[in-house]
């Protein structure tokens, strides 16, 4: 078990403890062991039993709850709330904006105990009834079920790529080949999947067919399968999951029929040799050993997978216009990123050695601001201890740099957290909306306009506030919100947290268009969080991002340099005020 799957299975504890009215100090003694847990830096798993609470700082007590964990999957604690709550319930603990105490009273004085169930007394006014719920509280669960049900069998684009992973590893081995691939959703880099799709290529199906059926966690569907395709779903998420199983010589062609988009196979061909054409007649007129050489053949330019969406790419490859997209290794530096300042699990120190050490030539730090309090935003006094402290870091880490930014929470009227003169002491802000959530779509987008205009905004921070299959963003205008970035010259990032990616790289396109620079935000909270700008890239890269139009693929003198002439440019100049400072 990694550290996430343990600090998951302490804050269940702690919430089923809630929903059972135990002990607070107990509760607050099983959320302190998840909270410490989730700060750590190293594998838990690798450390010996007997060493747990030396190396993790957890109480005795604490450590032999981990290790029971770790040894058995579960410990005792966890397993008794388990089994005296109906697995319903615990489902209903996983529902957006309800907590235990709520859940307790729904299940002890409605009898509910199956999600089912609550969204029949939701939808029959019986929830509003209850003694601290009301109206809105009930169309907020019933909102909540509804978006849980459309989310229902998807994965997250990392948790996809893991399983399909695994899967071409098993049949690589198993059927002893090489030609074992990722296609579909997985393989065009969607931020959420519905379908887990392979191609493999065998003379032997019976053979794929017995590796999968005795796979633990996948569950066979004979009757959707077929001598030539195993079809089932992952267990633990309920995704489906499709195995085509294709003789060697068509194994080039069938990947590339399963990596695309319906509408990129089926559209007329501008260029081919032969008129009226589409990709999927060329792919079924010959058979290929590479897809640039059937994409060669039709008279196009080579389109990457997660182009293949059917959104005009194939117009540009005709004319040889495909931009030269974002590649991991153009990104030079990580901004939006969190320290032990706010909620962050490691020391500015430690995040900033990290990016040294793996060639990056800057940190953007930007902890929460004041108005955070749940997430230990800063006040001014701690601005100024942090600015001190990245000042003395910066003359022992250089040339590497740390850059003074901040993560200005936008309040319900659009204005920034912090006065002017506070907000002059950062090289840079990065303006996210973190409360206040339920916004029609004019409000949402007339907070952030005006959040936009203030001067001291040099970037936008994930601008719909969503979080992939837990929670809809609120709704904005795309166009208005891009166009106010363009028109004020403030960046937009990709958050490329896998929950979140957002901006959608639906509208990176159109931001593109209006000349607004996008940024590589990962938005991490610890060392291991800066992985995750891989993720931002993949989906830049889906709305044709270039390293070109990519702030943080800038070096850090150019990132230095556009600071600073941000900041000379906001009237009147600004000056630091020095009574906060010293």
């Amino acid at each position: 078990m990694d550290n996430r799957a343990l600090t998951r299975a302490f804050k269940l504890a702690a919430q089923l403890m809630e929903l059972h009215d135990e002990n607070p100090f107990k509760i607050r003694a099983m959320e302190g062991t998840a909270t410490a847990l989730d700060a750590l830096g190293f594998p838990v798993a690798e450390v010996e039993r007997a060493g747990l609470p030396d190396r993790t700082g957890l109480s005795k007590t604490a450590a032999a709850k981990v290790a029971e964990l770790l040894d058995t999957g579960t410990f005792s604690d966890l397993q008794r709330l388990l089994e005296t709550t109906p697995p319903g319930v615990v489902e209903m603990l996983g529902i957006k904006g309800i907590g235990p105490k709520k859940i307790r009273s729904l299940w002890r004085e409605l009898g509910l105990e199956t999600i089912e169930q609550l969204r029949e007394a939701a939808e029959t006014d019986q929830v509003s009834k209850l003694k601290g719920f009301g109206k809105k509280t009930q169309d907020s669960i019933l909102e909540a079920l509804e978006f849980a049900g459309q989310s229902k069998g998807k994965l997250l684009y990392p948790q996809a790529e893991k399983l399909g992973d695994e899967l071409t590893q098993l049949l690589r081995d198993g059927l002893k080949t090489e030609q074992v691939a990722v296609a579909g959703e997985v393989r065009r880099r969607l931020e959420t999947i519905e379908f887990v799709c392979l191609v493999a290529a065998t003379d032997k199906p019976a053979k794929a067919h017995e590796l999968l059926n005795a796979t633990a966690g996948l569950m066979p569907d004979p009757r959707r399968s077929g001598p030539f395709a195993w079809r089932g779903t992952a267990s633990e998420s309920g995704t489906q999951v499709e195995v085509l199983l294709v003789q060697p010589e068509d194994f080039t062609t069938e990947v590339f029929l399963h990596s695309a988009a319906e509408a990129h196979l089926s559209e007329l061909l501008p260029s081919s040799p032969i008129a009226n054409s589409t990709l999927r007649q060329w792919a079924r007129r010959e058979k290929f050993q590479q897809e640039e050489a059937l994409y060669e053949k039709a008279g196009l330019q080579f389109i990457v997978p997660e182009l293949r969406e059917g959104l005009g790419e194939i117009a540009l490859a005709a004319e040889k216009k495909l931009p030269h997209l974002l590649e991991d290794d153009d990104l030079r530096g990580s901004l939006h990123n969190h320290s032990t300042y706010s909620d962050g699990n490691h020391s500015i120190r430690e995040m900033a050695t990290w990016l040294r050490d793996h060639g990056y030539e800057y940190l953007g730090l930007c902890d929460h601001s004041q108005a955070a309090h749940y997430a230990n935003g800063l006040g001014v006094e701690r601005i100024r201890q942090q600015h001190q402290e990245i000042d003395q870091l910066n003359a022992e880490l250089a040339p590497f740099r740390i850059f003074k930014g901040i993560e200005s929470d936008i309040l319900g009227d659009g204005s920034l957290d912090y006065s002017s003169e506070v907000l002059a002491s950062f090289d840079f802000i990065v303006a996210s909306v973190h409360s206040n959530l339920k916004m029609d779509e004019a409000k949402a987008t007339n907070r952030l306009l005006r959040a936009i205009e203030n001067p001291y905004t040099t970037m936008l921070g994930h601008p719909t506030g969503r979080l992939l299959l837990r929670r809809q963003g609120y709704p904005i205008n795309y166009k208005a919100v891009i166009d106010a970035c363009a028109q004020h010259n403030v960046i937009i990032e990709i958050n490329a947290n896998p929950w979140r990616l957002d901006l959608d790289w639906r509208w990176v396109r159109y931001a593109l268009d209006q000349g607004v620079q996008l940024s590589i935000n990962p938005d991490a909270h610890h060392t291991n969080g800066y992985e995750d700008m891989r993720y931002g890239v993949l989906m830049g890269r889906k709305g044709h991002l270039t390293k070109e139009m990519t702030f943080n693929a800038k070096s850090v003198e150019e990132v230095a340099a556009y600071f600073e002439a941000r900041k000379a440019n906001i009237t009147p100049p600004l000056e630091y005020k020095q009574s906060l400072f010293e």
